[in-house]
């Protein structure tokens, strides 16, 4: 009985212990990482351009800012959602990510007359598989802008 018994707590401690080694090759790192690029303007105020946690990055909102983040990308909708989606994409590149990579994005407008417009051009950068989505009217955007976008991307 004695060595059945142990037998036993030998073949349970072993389970336990794959299953633990198995659950510590899964988990992500849970650490807060500050991350930024070079490729557009710096951040405007007390935030960080992307701040990542695991596997997942978390875009801050972007504006159709030029390089010196001083003036304004374009005047039309479509102009603009291109200027922000371009710096969207120059932040993915900076991680090694593409768009394919974005798991949902929120899409802040002056104006959602303008949203087909907008759409029709967001739509070429998410050609397939396109992210999750929200998007909102709102009374003001920073810098009198027409359109931000901020993004949540997971890392391959």
């Amino acid at each position: 009985m004695g060595t059945r018994l142990n037998m036993g707590r030998l073949a349970l401690a072993g389970a336990a212990a794959v299953l633990a080694a198995g659950l510590a090759g899964c988990a992500a790192p849970n650490k807060r990482e500050v991350l930024s690029t070079t490729q557009i303007y710096p951040a405007i105020g007390p935030y960080s351009q992307m701040v990542a946690h695991g596997s997942t990055i978390y875009f801050s909102g972007v504006l159709p800012l030029n390089a010196a983040g001083n003036a304004i990308n374009g005047t039309t909708i479509e102009e603009q959602t291109r200027a922000v989606l371009d710096h969207i994409g120059a932040k993915l590149k900076s991680q090694g990510l593409s768009y394919e990579d974005v798991l949902s994005t929120q899409v802040f407008m002056k104006d959602l007359n303008e949203f087909a417009a907008m759409n029709k051009v967001y739509g070429e950068y998410f050609k397939t598989a396109a992210p999750a989505r929200a998007t909102v009217e709102v009374a003001r955007l920073p810098r009198d802008v027409k359109i931000e976008i901020s993004a949540i991307v997971g890392r391959r």
